[in-house]
C-alpha cells in the first residue's frame, strides 16, 4: 500500500491537504460543527458556489473550490442521520466515503483530509463509524495508488484514540 494513513487531532480547516472533505447537511449552505467551520474558514465565494450546486443527496458527494482554506478543494458529502440502524444508515455512511474518494481521484488529489461524518449532530455512533470508514478507505487505497496521503482530523481525544486505534486494527500498524 502506497498510501499513507494519518490521524490528526485539531482543526481540520488548518490542515494543508489538496482537499478536505466537509461532513456537510443536504443544502450544502453551511451549519453547525466541522461544515459551519469550513464555510466560515472558506470565506463567502464558497457558499456562493455552494448554492448553484442545488444540494446533494445523503450519501453522495459534491466538489467545490476551497477560496480560503489551505486546501484547493472542498468534497462535500452528506452523511446519515442515526435512527438506530434500521434506514441504511451504515451503508449510507460507506457510499459517503467511497464518493469522496472518487471525486477526489477525478479531481488529481494526492492528499486528501476528512472528519469524522456524521458523529455529531447526526448522532452516528463513534465506533460503528470509524469501523466503517477505516473499512472503506482501505477497500479503495487496496485498488487505487492516485491518493498518496489520507488524514482524518478529529476534534476530542476520545475520537482520535478510537480511529488511532481502528488504524491499527484494520491496517496492521501504528500511528
Amino acid at each position: 500500500m502506497k498510501t499513507k494513513i494519518k490521524i490528526f487531532k485539531g482543526d481540520i480547516t488548518n490542515i494543508h491537504v489538496e482537499a478536505i472533505v466537509n461532513a456537510a447537511n443536504n443544502t450544502l449552505l453551511g451549519g453547525a460543527g466541522v461544515d459551519g467551520a469550513i464555510h466560515r474558514a472558506a470565506g463567502p465565494k464558497l457558499l456562493e458556489e455552494c448554492k448553484k450546486l442545488g444540494g446533494c443527496n445523503t450519501g453522495e458527494a459534491k466538489i467545490t473550490k476551497g477560496y480560503n482554506l489551505n486546501a484547493k478543494f472542498v468534497i462535500h458529502t452528506v452523511g446519515p442521520v442515526w435512527y438506530g440502524g434500521k434506514n441504511n444508515e451504515e451503508e449510507l455512511l460507506a457510499s459517503c466515503y467511497r464518493n469522496s474518494l472518487e471525486l477526489a481521484e477525478k479531481a488529481d488529489v494526492r492528499t486528501i483530509a476528512f472528519p469524522s461524518i456524521s458523529t455529531g449532530a447526526y448522532r452516528f455512533p463513534i465506533e460503528k463509524a470509524v469501523n466503517i470508514a477505516m473499512c472503506e478507505i482501505k477497500k479503495f487505497v487496496e485498488k487505487n495508488d492516485t491518493i498518496e496521503e489520507i488524514i482524518f482530523v478529529l476534534f476530542s481525544e476520545k475520537d482520535y484514540l478510537l480511529y488511532k486505534n481502528k488504524v491499527k486494527e484494520i491496517f496492521g500498524f501504528e500511528i
